[in-house]
């Protein structure tokens, strides 16, 4: 009786942390999209990151719908694992699709909103593109012809998926570190994910203690790596944000971030720099300071009408 009270409570949990991590980690994903609408520009943002986090999410996404939905990939799986199920869940496959969806956005908005010149997708991002997609096609191919079962594709685009998550920050950190600035990539984003992937992989070491069968982890080797890569990068980029890369001017910020809002409780002028399209600098009547105009300037509102001025 206490054996399968323990178990029935494990489960609970396991299903709250579980919905937990969907919420904090789909999250994740608004800031973001967001700050791009805000901004009407994706300036300060990698393209590889975003065409590889498509790619990355489509993977997981077909990994995850496979193995929650397909008898036959379940009874390969448990050919492989003694007889034990798979530890994917309906959470993971709701988190997979609505990442991808997502993703897809923030790509749309590349599209759309204004970008600097050489912003752009490296060669070795699409070779590495190429040969996931190449690669992939191939073990189709085996597992349509019967030479391999369906399970191989699925481990390999979690591999890819995997790859990617690792790869896909490299340029972000990069480029924070060649600007000396993390403007353009939202902070919150990286706070909801650091939590999604605790939570994560606190799941799936919860479900594996409560089947009794830690070959569950190394059975989803995708949502545990996905998790374990997240946090560390997270770190990395709570460190260049909080610590090494405390400006926050953005000099990109568009007109209409301006505009559009309300009435200011301080009387402020906004400059225009000569030869830019956005506000450079701020100028307090009150106390004559002139400085750059920051993000957190422009989320809190100006009213302009009365008090700007263009160069």
């Amino acid at each position: 009786m206490d054996t399968a009270a323990q178990q029935g409570f494990g489960e609970i949990l396991s299903h709250i942390i579980g919905w937990a991590y969907f919420i904090a980690w789909s999250a994740s994903f608004y800031p973001q999209a967001i700050l791009n609408w805000r901004r009407k520009s994706v300036q300060g943002l990698s393209m590889d990151f975003i065409y590889l986090n498509v790619l990355g999410f489509l993977c997981y996404s077909i990994f995850n719908l496979s193995f929650y939905y397909s008898p036959e990939v379940q009874e390969e799986y448990r050919k492989r694992n003694d007889g034990q199920d798979n530890l994917v869940r309906v959470n993971d496959v709701f988190f997979s699709v609505h990442a991808l969806i997502l993703s897809s956005f923030t790509l749309f908005q590349t599209l759309i909103y204004k970008r600097d010149e050489g912003q752009k997708v490296s060669s070795p991002t699409k070779l590495l593109i190429l040969i996931s997609t190449f690669g992939a096609s191939i073990v189709f191919g085996a597992a349509y012809a019967g030479t391999s079962q369906w399970i191989d594709l699925l481990y390999y685009l979690s591999y890819i998926k995997l790859g990617i998550s690792f790869i896909k920050y490299c340029p972000q950190v990069y480029l924070n570190y060649a600007s000396q600035s993390t403007v353009g990539w939202s902070i919150h984003n990286i706070l909801l994910d650091f939590t999604g992937g605790a939570l994560s992989i606190g799941q799936l070491v919860l479900d594996a203690y409560i089947s009794g069968d830690w070959s569950g982890i190394s059975g989803d080797p995708v949502k545990f790596g996905l998790g374990f890569l997240s946090i560390a990068f997270d770190l990395v980029f709570m460190t260049q944000h909080f610590i090494l890369y405390r400006n926050r001017e953005d000099f990109y910020a568009p007109l209409s971030m301006v505009e559009n809002n309300g009435e200011a409780r301080e009387s402020k002028k906004l400059l225009l720099s000569p030869g830019h399209k956005t506000y450079s600098s701020i100028q307090r009547e009150d106390a004559r300071i002139s400085r750059p105009a920051s993000m957190k300037d422009l989320e809190l509102g100006f009213d302009d009408s009365q008090h700007s001025t263009r160069h």
